[in-house]
């Protein structure tokens, strides 16, 4: 038998569609829109697919879907993929998704978040994917589990919807902040991008977390992200890959940190700035790297 679901997001939630097949079959994404397609597994039992509207005052995607993926952690899920808008392919993610009809289920193609998780320590692997967007004060939820057995239970509870406190920064992470005010520019350390890719690699990174904060606590705050490659390649390559590297963790900040985008910039030096010779891997890896410099003072 499948495991109860019992989830909570912000605002007064209403079903307003559901369907079953005691033994259907879906394609769970498991990656961004890449090569022409949404990467995915077909999983098999029953599937319980549900539409939510959401009422409720400053809701945002990250709000609707942050109880959502803690309490899918908390129950043991292991989280597939979890993206925004952008990140997930925009446009081409949204049209190669399944995605319940209008009027119940909505997509803001500029304002949606997805995730897809799976939990195999069961008597049977089971399968969740949340798809949320808002639109004014309405949020929009999709809802699609797979599993044996009965179909999950879900409740849909209201929650305060008042922006929280700031939460601590990471430890540790405190010098990236200080190290920002005292010398105005501070690399970005933990940032691990894809294998030949610029796109910054899924994960939770510990300097975004500050730098995030640090942002978000004073609207007038402006920074620029600055991408640094080696001088393995030409100057242009180089150039536009620095710069794309350094976009992708603006979008990043966005799409997860909720960053205002009016307060960060992004661009590329290549190889012209090192920190340290490019003649061994040591400095050719020190040399790949994002730094933020501080475009003004407080």
């Amino acid at each position: 038998m499948a495991s109860a679901l019992d989830l909570t997001v912000p605002g007064e939630a209403e079903l307003t569609r559901e369907e079953q097949s005691a033994a259907g079959s879906y394609l769970l994404p498991t990656g961004p829109f890449s090569d022409g397609q949404v990467p995915s597994i077909d999983v098999e039992g029953l599937v319980s697919r549900q539409a939510w509207r959401i009422e409720g005052e400053a809701l945002t995607t990250l709000k609707l879907l942050v109880p959502l993926r803690d309490q899918l952690t908390e129950e043991g899920y292991e989280i597939l993929l979890d993206c925004a808008d952008r990140e997930c392919g925009g446009f081409d993610f949204r049209f190669n998704t399944e995605i319940l009809p209008a009027p119940d289920m909505f997509v803001d193609l500029f304002d949606f978040r997805f995730l897809s998780a799976r939990k195999t320590d069961g008597p049977s692997a089971e399968y969740v994917s949340c798809l949320v967007s808002v639109t004014g004060q309405t949020g929009y939820l999709q809802l699609v589990t797979v599993g044996g057995g009965e179909a999950p239970k879900v409740e849909i509870g209201a929650v305060d919807t008042a922006s929280p406190a700031s939460p601590p920064l990471p430890a540790g992470t405190a010098d990236i902040v200080d190290q920002l005010r005292s010398q105005g520019h501070v690399v970005l350390p933990d940032l691990v991008f894809d294998s030949g890719s610029s796109a910054l690699a899924e994960g939770s990174y510990d300097s975004l977390a500050a730098l995030a904060g640090f942002l978000n606590e004073d609207a007038s705050r402006r920074i620029a992200l600055v991408g640094h490659t080696d001088t393995v390649g030409g100057l242009d390559t180089n150039v536009a890959l620095s710069r794309r590297r350094a976009a992708s963790v603006l979008e990043r900040l966005v799409s997860r940190y909720e960053v205002p985008r009016a307060q960060m910039e992004s661009n590329g030096m290549g190889y012209l700035s090192p920190v340290a010779p490019n003649t061994t891997e040591a400095g050719r890896e020190a040399n790949r790297r994002v730094e933020a410099v501080l475009l003004n003072t407080e």
